[in-house]
């Protein structure tokens, strides 16, 4: 792709969905700007409350309102048309194949990111879930699989030492708990509760964002236990997980994170559509999985206390999650994006 490309990013945010969407086309965004390419993203108010924490002032805002999904991707084509766009990317579980059509129309390209394994309209179509492949997406040149996960550059960066130090073995004394920024029914202050019993000496490092209905719970608590560190709004996710020993984790985009660095992990399926990718990195080896029901708190606490104690299951679980995923995939969707020229085959990872 000649000159110097401009991509618009469209990806859904909220209470419901949690800031996922808009983390990992952030981690896209930064890809293809290392690569000379000109981001925007469309900013509904949710989105805008992401970007404000996480994006950096090289990328380009193009305000949206809340709620009204077909302004909402006639503002998109409109913007697309008048930035002169070359490609659009959508991240978004209420915008399938007629939204596709209407941007792609707009912007010359589209790559569409998904995890549902619905019909879509893109040049490209991206979905790093485990297990996926190119048949799953008839028709569209599809990158599948977790090679293509969008991991931001400073896990792999870490991966190295991390691996290393998780291969020497040791005690199970810091664990992290990081169950979204968005913190849905205030999952995260349940699962410390149900932690808390099991704990002993070790230290739990929690991250949620500044909304999130847990955080004055966890505040309070933390002011009285010098066990709980609590971390808003992170900055530094790489080094909580390479530090930490042990994971409490939702089954998100963040799933891969915690691969590329090897981090035991408790995975809880905090949505139906997390159920797949997380049951299959349990049959992999490379987490526990958990479902968010009534009878989570036991459940939880019982397999943390297990998995606390066994230093052997630590290793066969890091060594397993490495092995998904290196923390390239930004890179690799980048390049294939900016050297897309119509199809060309199977892009399966």
């Amino acid at each position: 792709m000649a000159g110097d490309p401009k991509i618009l990013f469209l990806a859904d945010a909220g209470a419901k969905v949690g800031g996922g969407h808009v983390m990992r086309c952030l981690t896209l965004a930064g890809a293809l700007a290392r690569a000379g390419a000109d981001c925007a993203f469309m900013a509904t108010p949710e989105a805008a409350a992401v970007l404000d924490v996480f994006a950096g002032p090289q990328i380009r805002r193009f305000a949206a309102p809340s709620g009204d999904r077909a302004g909402l991707c006639a503002l998109a084509a409109q913007a697309a048309r008048t930035w002169g766009a070359g490609w659009a990317v959508v991240d978004h579980y209420g915008l399938g194949a007629a939204e596709d059509g209407l941007l792609r129309a707009a912007a010359g390209r589209l790559l569409a990111v998904e995890d549902l394994r619905r019909p879509r309209d893109g040049d490209l179509l991206l979905d790093s879930n485990l297990g996926r492949a190119a048949r799953d997406y008839p028709g569209v040149q599809a990158l599948t699989g977790p090679a293509f996960a969008l991991v931001r550059p400073e896990f792999h960066a870490l991966r190295q030492a991390c691996l290393a130090r998780r291969a020497a073995g040791g005690a199970a004394g810091a664990v992290l708990v990081s169950l979204g920024l968005t913190d849905v029914g205030a999952i995260t202050g349940r699962a410390v509760a149900a932690l808390l019993p099991a704990l002993g000496e070790r230290r739990l490092e929690v991250v949620l964002g500044e909304g999130a209905p847990s955080l004055p719970g966890l505040s309070a608590l933390a002011e009285t236990d010098a066990r709980i560190g609590l971390h808003v709004d992170a900055q530094d996710m790489a080094a909580l997980v390479a530090a930490a020993d042990l994971a409490v984790g939702a089954g998100g985009s963040s799933a891969w994170e915690r691969c590329v660095l090897g981090l035991p992990t408790i995975t809880l399926i905090l949505a139906d559509n997390q159920r797949e990718n997380s049951q299959a990195m349990a049959a992999a080896g490379a987490s526990l999985a958990l479902e968010v029901n009534g009878a989570l708190d036991a459940g939880l606490a019982k397999a943390f206390a297990a998995l606390a104690a066994d230093g052997a299951a630590r290793a066969r679980m890091s060594e397993a999650a490495a092995a998904l995923c290196d923390g390239l995939g930004a890179e690799r969707v980048a390049e294939r994006m900016l050297a897309f020229s119509g199809p060309s085959g199977d892009g399966s990872g």
